[in-house]
């Protein structure tokens, strides 16, 4: 067996460095989270060449005494750490005492630094750890930390490096981290010269996440909840904006970002039943709670951390983003695409072309239309255009492309020229018969926008008491407790309601199903179900059979009598009320897609899947004929309850058009 010998400090620091510095990002947050402990308002990071052969970070904090700052550079030196109980209720960000000796060890570091109490700063160089060089030095109140060469004694470490512009946008997202964590310090970055971000530090949230995201925050849902001794806060997505991936996913425990599948599971689950198959929500979300309740040193670069009451944490966040998200309106606005005309350069170089075919009618396409255009427009003698003009009156009017022809003869015989333009009469094209509009109206007049008026004003007749009126009538009239109007119906697919300055299009399929989902939800009791006459045999893969037989007692609950019926083959004796037996055979055939993908662990989920399907199946389906009672029964509830947004597919229920941009489209504003 090998002799165990003691590591020297040079190789220690080195270890350590593998474990908190992995690349320029790695060192920028450690240096962030310095900055915010030293009680700066104003950080200033400047990078080069990705970070690799320039790093600065200035911030205005407490700075540090000369002998603070050369203890700093020393392995578990600390000034956040006084005795073991300590580590029990970390409140910093930073705090092992590793990262200052981990960074100097594979690098070479500037440092100036200055107190308020002190008239001059101190200068260090370090190279691999080692203070070469210590001078007085004028600087401002406040840290400045330059790295250069990172790993330039680590060639080991340097080959796994990526690109300049692959680890410069990691050091971006990690000072964008940094700035949501603690948008009360106004950070500012400059990469290879540019300015890429620049936050105002005012402590409000919003104003660091428009900062960073841009735009796209203000269409996100505010949290703000409080559960036992936590507290939430925050902005998340609405389902309608999902995106493809967690990458949006941010959350920060007492201001340190850190990565928690707790946090990650009890936030989507506020999303359940709300968003589409693949589909991710977004967020911003700062968990606060007693620092004797987490721990954040489980992970070398603080990232992670553990809760000691997981069951309260997961119902802060879940039930706080469900609030949010319960009492934030999401009807989106119809995109319209700019379908305006655009202009070649070639259609408008010689303007002559455009009334060569406006006069004429005749489209002329390349050089051929440009002979013709230049004999058209030409200059005629008055004996050509006497002969020109007797031409057209005596004989029948000519084709455009006959009168050019006919020019080009003329100007073989010209004489001497007379300055006249003679423009080509216009060609008025023979009517058009349209065929006759059918006598008998239609049962509901389609809409329009335009009233017929009468040719003479007509006398006011006498008031009548009005007879009743029918039942299509009564169906598109408003409500007389209600605001709304429904207009009509799209493609046997869309409803159409009025209210205000605002028209709103509802899908009926999807407002359907989520009413049944919701009415089957809510009730936890036996689903109603209807005994087949004639059972269905459903042939299925051995496992989705399997899965299906293995939840016999859960879709018994929920309608469905299934029994086994030779290999690979189930049989359907009963199904529910809400489901038609010629969807009950694609139904099951779902439901096992459904258990076999789902999270057949818990009980719960496994039913809302169930529930899913049955939902939808048994909704009405977009193109089917409705009639306008039933269409005024969706009308009603999707009007009257802010919980029907969306399918429990995720889809959008209903989008807004307003009356503005109707009048846009048409060019009326």
């Amino acid at each position: 067996m090998p002799k165990i010998i003691q590591l020297s400090p040079h190789i220690a620091n080195l270890i350590a460095a593998g474990e908190v510095v992995e690349r320029p990002a790695s060192v920028v947050k450690e240096l962030l989270e310095n900055a915010v402990d030293a009680g700066a308002s104003k950080v200033t990071i400047e990078i080069r060449d990705g970070g690799m052969t320039f790093l600065r970070v200035t911030d205005n904090g407490c700075g540090m005494t000369a002998e603070d700052a050369r203890t700093a550079f020393l392995r578990h030196a600390t000034s956040k750490l006084r005795a073991a109980e300590d580590l029990a209720a970390i409140a910093t960000c930073g705090f092992r005492g590793e990262a200052l000796a981990a960074i100097a060890s594979v690098s070479r570091i500037d440092l100036l630094t200055r107190t308020p109490s002190s008239i001059e700063g101190v200068s260090l160089h370090l190279e691999a750890g080692n203070i070469l060089e210590e001078t007085e030095a004028g600087c401002p109140e406040g840290t400045t930390i330059i790295v250069r060469d990172l790993f330039f004694n680590t060639p080991a470490r340097m080959k796994f490096m990526k690109s300049d512009t692959v680890e410069g946008s990691r050091v971006t997202a990690a000072v964008q981290l940094q700035a949501l964590a603690h948008p009360s310090v106004a950070f500012r970055m400059l990469r290879d010269g540019k300015e890429v971000l620049n936050t105002p530090g005012t402590g409000k949230l919003a104003d660091a996440a428009y900062c960073v995201y841009g735009k796209e925050c203000a269409r996100m849902a505010k949290v703000e909840s409080r559960w036992e001794q936590y507290s939430l806060t925050g902005f998340v997505s609405k389902p309608t904006d999902s995106r493809p991936s967690r990458s949006l996913q941010t959350f920060f425990v007492n201001g340190r970002p850190v990565k928690s599948k707790l946090l990650v599971a009890a936030f989507e689950e506020a999303y359940r039943n709300q968003l589409m198959v693949g589909k991710f929500p977004a967020c911003i979300l700062h968990l606060n709670l007693p620092a004797n309740t987490v721990d954040v040193n489980v992970h070398p670069a603080k990232t992670e951390v553990k809760f000691l009451n997981e069951k309260a944490v997961f119902d802060c966040v879940h039930y706080g983003v469900l609030g949010a998200l319960n009492q934030t309106p999401d009807r989106p606005q119809v995109q319209f695409k700019n379908t305006a005309p655009q202009t070649t350069a070639a259609s408008v170089k010689d303007p002559t072309s455009l009334r060569a075919s406006a006069h004429t009618g005749v489209a002329i396409p390349g050089k051929a239309a440009e002979s013709k255009k230049e004999t058209f427009f030409r200059t005629m003698t008055a004996e050509e255009y006497k002969t020109f003009s007797s031409a057209i009156q005596d004989g029948p009017r000519p084709k455009p492309e006959n009168a050019i022809a006919a020019a080009a003869k003329v100007e073989r015989s010209a004489g001497p020229t007379v300055r006249e333009q003679v423009l080509l009469p216009k060609v008025t094209p023979p009517p058009v018969k349209l065929p006759p509009l059918p006598a008998e109206e239609p049962k509901q007049p389609p809409f329009s926008g335009v009233t017929p008026q009468p040719t003479a004003p007509a006398v006011p007749p006498k008031e009548e008491p009005s007879p009743e009126p029918e039942m299509e009538q009564t169906a598109l009239d408003m409500p007389a407790e209600e605001v709304w109007r429904m207009v009509g119906e799209l493609y046997n697919s869309y409803i159409i309601v009025e209210q205000g300055e605002e028209a709103y299009i509802i899908d009926k399929h999807a407002a359907h199903e989520r009413i049944l989902f919701e009415k089957l939800k809510a009730n936890q009791e036996k689903i109603s179900s209807q005994a087949l006459l004639t059972p269905i045999p459903v042939r299925l893969s051995p496992s989705a059979a399997g899965e299906l037989l293995a939840n016999r007692e859960m879709l018994q609950e929920l309608g469905f009598e299934i029994d086994e019926f030779g290999e690979n083959t189930v049989i359907l004796r009963q199904i529910p009320m809400d489901l038609s037996p010629d969807a009950a055979a694609e139904a099951v055939e779902a439901l096992a897609a459904d258990l076999l993908n789902g999270r057949r662990e818990e009980k719960t989920s496994v039913r809302d899947e169930v529930l899913h399907t049955v939902a939808c199946k048994a909704a009405i389906k977009a193109g089917w004929t409705t009639s306008d009672e039933e269409l005024l029964a969706l009308v009603k509830q999707v009007m009257s309850r802010e919980d029907l947004k969306y399918c429990p597919h995720g889809r959008p229920i209903c989008v807004t058009l307003s009356k503005k941009q109707l009048e846009k489209q048409f060019k009326r504003t």
